[in-house]
């Protein structure tokens, strides 16, 4: 079984948070962020309807391509960036070790 795993969250400041994420529960990034008090507010509930779970990945693994829902969401987006993804859409699995990402959608 996999351990868990650490992502890491990028400040204002450039500070990097470590968070440990388990592997084996099936959550998306968005999930795993929320059970450890990030401020992401998720109003869709993870369907890709709303983009308030928008992040910018800085380093992360190659992943797979955004759904249309997704780019749909994150094209109207006014900050958008090439590392833009919805949390709620990326399934935390072991490749996502290491990733570093910003909060953008409060932002």
């Amino acid at each position: 079984m996999q351990e868990d795993i650490t992502v890491y969250v990028e400040n204002e400041a450039g500070e990097r948070i470590a968070v440990p994420v388990p592997t084996d529960m099936g959550l998306s990034l968005m999930e795993a962020l929320k059970a450890n008090e990030f401020d992401i507010m998720a109003t869709c509930g993870g369907m890709a309807l709303c983009a308030t779970c928008h992040v910018e990945l800085i380093e992360a693994p190659e992943l797979p391509e955004a759904s249309d829902d997704e780019m749909y969401m994150l094209e109207n987006l006014p900050n958008l960036t090439d590392g833009s993804r919805l949390s709620c859409q990326i399934k935390v699995t072991p490749e996502l070790d290491g990733t570093v990402l910003r909060l953008m959608a409060n932002h």
